[in-house]
């Protein structure tokens, strides 16, 4: 089995930052992309941010020049650096990752969701 867990979320000013993480564990063989999506009420759900194994990364046109992502293979974790944020931004942001197990071949993993809130 395979869990990614975040943390980072909360509520932040315009303006301001926030760094979010995702961890993944279990009997982890390999991890290719990474990547984060978000989903604001009333809205599908979009990509944000990935990264692949190599370290190529592809980001949103809403949030080029703003957000940042990066992976730490060693720890499986996937970051999000999110500045300059903006009212718009708020939304429930997800990990997603793109993982090889010891019995099972490649598959999408989803984490649990963390909330950011951008509000004076």
């Amino acid at each position: 089995q395979v869990q990614l867990v975040e943390s980072g979320g909360g509520l932040v000013q315009p303006g301001g930052s926030l760094r979010l993480s995702c961890a993944a564990s279990g009997t982890i063989f390999s991890i290719y992309t990474m990547g984060w999506y978000r989903q604001a009420p009333g809205k599908q759900r979009e990509l944000a941010a990935a990264i692949t194994d190599g370290g190529i990364t592809n980001y949103a046109d809403s949030v080029k020049g703003r957000f940042t992502i990066s992976r730490d293979n060693a720890k499986n974790t996937v970051y999000l650096q999110m500045n300059s944020l903006k009212p718009e931004d708020t939304a429930v942001y997800y990990c997603q990752a793109f993982i090889a197990t010891m019995s099972r071949g490649p598959w999408h993993y989803w984490g649990q969701g963390t909330q950011v809130t951008v509000s004076s």
